[in-house]
């Protein structure tokens, strides 16, 4: 398959066996739409992971090593959280190999690189992105470089380099670590595999979408609430049923409900001052690192993919993060503080605004608790 990334401010087009990770002009590059094949038939009903959509997938058709690559990842169940509130549901997304939704992205990745002959990948992230790269990459035979910041759960930093990836603690913001890996990577010692940066990780989170539309038979949610950090879910999301709406399986895509930290919250704001741009804004500190990102890469893209969804952005109340972790555990779903915060804020716009939804409501249980101290 030929594809080509493109500049999301330019338009410039590039080849990704050139291993660029950005345009020239400074932009972030997402993929030229490609031919694809989507619907009940090409759904490779024998595969039990996501490359069951191989054929919605950006490979060529003799690429095979993903079947040594995948771990299983995807098909994870969506439950109704309370009985009561059957039109309450929860996709489990931390029923993965490394115990989060950044599997989707990463096995799509890593497959790619392998198919591009990569040798090398580098990665920055505050823990659950990074454990995922880390794990694939070894699975592909690819060395592996995960940047972090020092203040990263230890079980987090154990599990990364536990997959075989060298580490490296980075002494001060997420924004910093993030520079350290792009220094790494301007230096030309690797690969830039980034959830932030590569178009082809959201190519694995789109299957999130595809999920959803076969297990509830085409019957799709009137809306999605999504945790927004760099959004590499909400875009996924958004792309997926995007794809569907296009195919005419599905009448719309569900209105997107995004949630942001109330100590980080640079969307929020730009959404709330009727932006199409998101400046940079100062963590005052927030138990959600999983979202804490001050200057998300994207923000322009996920404002737009809200705002085409006639959603809106609401904020996670940090007062109530933990005792909405406590909430979900008794319910048997032990989760991350971020998982916790997302729903912190959905309950809380649910008691005053639960009459604007119609239908069902899928709401992402992103982490597994046990990778948080």
């Amino acid at each position: 398959m030929s594809i080509n990334y493109i500049c999301h401010e330019c338009g410039k087009k590039h080849d990704p066996k050139s291993l660029v990770f950005r345009c020239e002009c400074g932009g972030l590059l997402d993929l030229e739409k490609f031919n694809f094949q989507f619907s009940n038939k090409n759904i490779l009903r024998e595969e039990w992971s996501l490359f069951r959509y191989i054929k919605a997938l950006p490979f060529d058709d003799n690429f095979s090593s993903w079947k040594d690559i995948s771990m299983g990842e995807g098909l994870s169940p969506i439950i109704s959280l309370e009985q009561k509130n059957p039109n309450l549901l929860v996709k489990v997304d931390y029923l993965m190999p490394t115990l989060s939704f950044k599997d989707r992205g990463a096995v799509v990745l890593v497959s790619k690189a392998k198919e591009l002959g990569v040798k090398k990948v580098i990665q920055d992230s505050s823990g659950n992105a990074g454990t995922s790269i880390a794990a694939y990459a070894n699975r592909a035979g690819i060395k592996c470089d995960i940047y972090v910041p020092e203040n990263t759960s230890s079980k987090k930093v154990k599990q990364i380099s536990s997959h075989g990836a060298k580490v490296h603690l980075i002494k001060g913001t997420r924004e910093d670590t993030a520079k350290a890996a792009l220094t790494a990577v301007e230096h030309g010692e690797g690969f830039y595999a980034s959830h932030v940066y590569n178009p082809f990780f959201y190519q694995g989170t789109k299957t999130y979408a595809y999920e959803i539309y076969e297990q509830l038979n085409g019957k799709i949610p009137d809306t999605l609430v999504i945790p927004v950090g760099n959004g590499t879910l909400l875009l996924g999301s958004y792309y997926g049923f995007k794809e569907l709406l296009e195919l005419h399986l599905i009448p719309k895509i569900p209105r997107i409900i995004a949630v942001q930290s109330e100590g980080c919250a640079p969307i929020y704001k730009a959404f709330n001052a009727d932006e199409t741009t998101v400046k940079k804004v100062i963590n005052t500190g927030t138990l959600a690192d999983g979202i804490a990102i001050t200057e998300p890469k994207r923000g322009k893209q996920i404002l737009k993919a809200i705002r085409d969804t006639h959603g809106e952005i609401i904020i996670a109340p940090e007062n109530k993060i933990l005792k909405t972790r406590k909430y979900l555990a008794e319910k048997g779903f032990y989760v991350e503080p971020t998982t916790a915060a997302t729903f912190a804020g959905f309950l809380d716009y649910y008691k005053k605004y639960g009459h604007r939804i119609n239908g069902k409501v899928i709401l992402p249980l992103c982490g597994a608790g046990l990778k948080a101290d």
